[in-house]
């Protein structure tokens, strides 16, 4: 019997490895897109239902440590460098930029608009992520190339798309359908989720544009530390760290009521849970698989899945509406997060060719030359955690 199923499990085994990995890595990053698009969701029934926006990223930020620690401990004994008093300092940094910052932004932007917009604005941090490195010099722009064009032609439809979002409304153009909103009627749990009344739209944007801007200034000044420190969970775990002691030193100027950090119902717990191991701990191993198969760029392409996922959930569970300045802020979002990742795609291109060339045009001269190809930095970094 034992012999059978090990038998069975192996031939399973097997079977599983005939997958294409192409194909593995769709599925993981459709299953991430729903992950993410689940959080914007969770999030916002959160905070509907109540929950301290210092107290939420806290319980975050303690369940994606926890959940880290073990592997990086386990997984990252021979890559991880000793810790010194500048990588302290650098990660403590880092975390009030990629957490601290990041995170509250993001959860005060998105209380006072909903999840499909927070979910399209995002869409703009691989071009915002662009231009902070250009003016860095980290990333270089060729004007006189097509590549070049085409990722400032991205970047300025991004910030155009986040400007259309930020300043016009304008009329609703769907409506949950009847239907939608008998189903929400007849369950307590969902019209209580509900989407909240009586926010400052525009002022819920601006903390949006300032979640991207610090997600993405986290992602051009972690780079130069991996390449120092290149153990990434424990890279991350240390920010987390960080990020909890910064937001418990916020809490104890802005949150003194202590009813503030109990959890009220199982709603509640389900959505720190679903935060804490779902969108940050299981999410962010399962990009980094994705972005060492199958590249940033390819991971980055995914993006706007996200936010129609979340559409879809948010209408069904919230009963979102629609508007027309937000449609149209999207879809320009959407359309200059291709071109950049055109402009990055045909600039690797650009980098390859120049470095087949140039071997082939020193034979004469060396009859054994030793060449070094050089390959731009991709645009996102190795290591990358979505809210």
């Amino acid at each position: 019997m034992a012999d059978a199923a090990a038998g069975g499990g192996s031939a399973l085994g097997r079977r599983l490895c005939f997958i294409p990995e192409k194909f593995q890595l769709h599925l993981a990053m459709l299953a991430l897109q729903f992950g993410y698009a689940g959080f914007h969701v969770v999030s916002r029934a959160a905070l509907n239902m109540g929950i301290s926006k210092i107290v939420f990223p806290v319980y975050r930020n303690i369940l994606a440590f926890l959940l880290l620690l073990p592997f990086a401990y386990f997984l990252e004994k021979k890559e991880r460098p000793p810790i010194s008093w500048n990588f302290v300092i650098q990660f403590f940094l880092l975390a009030i930029v990629g957490i601290t910052a990041n995170q509250g932004f993001y959860l005060l932007g998105l209380d006072n608009t909903s999840p499909t917009f927070a979910s399209a604005i995002q869409n703009s941090v691989p071009a915002i992520t662009f231009l902070l490195a250009a003016i860095l010099r980290i990333e270089k722009v060729r004007l006189d190339r097509k590549d070049g064009i085409s990722k400032v032609a991205g970047t300025l439809l991004c910030v155009a798309g986040a400007s259309v979002i930020t300043l016009y409304n304008g009329p609703v153009i769907y409506s949950p359908t009847p239907r939608v909103q008998s189903v929400r009627a007849a369950s307590p749990m969902l019209l209580a989720l509900g989407d909240a009344k009586g926010k400052n739209w525009t002022l819920g944007c601006i903390f949006l544009i300032g979640h991207c801007l610090s997600w993405s200034g986290w992602l051009v000044l972690q780079a130069p530390i991996l390449k120092k420190y290149p153990a990434r969970l424990s890279f991350t775990s240390y920010q987390c760290f960080f990020g909890v002691i910064q937001f418990l030193v916020i809490a104890a100027f802005l949150e003194r009521d202590p009813q503030a950090w109990l959890v009220h119902s199982g709603g509640e717990l389900f959505s720190v849970f679903y935060a804490g191991v779902v969108a940050s701990g299981i999410a962010f191993a399962v990009q980094i698989w994705c972005i060492d198969r199958g590249g940033p760029v390819f991971v980055a392409v995914y993006q706007p899945v996200q936010t129609l996922v979340v559409a879809i959930m948010a209408s069904l569970a919230l009963g979102e509406e629609f508007y027309l300045g937000g449609i149209i802020g999207a879809v320009l979002i959407i359309t200059g997060l291709y071109f950049v990742l055109w402009g990055k795609s045909e600039e690797r291109k650009f980098a390859q060719k120049a470095a087949i060339q140039s071997p082939a045009e020193q034979v004469s001269s060396r009859p054994t030359p030793h060449i070094k190809s050089s390959i731009t930095q991709p645009l996102l970094s190795q290591s990358t955690e979505n809210v």
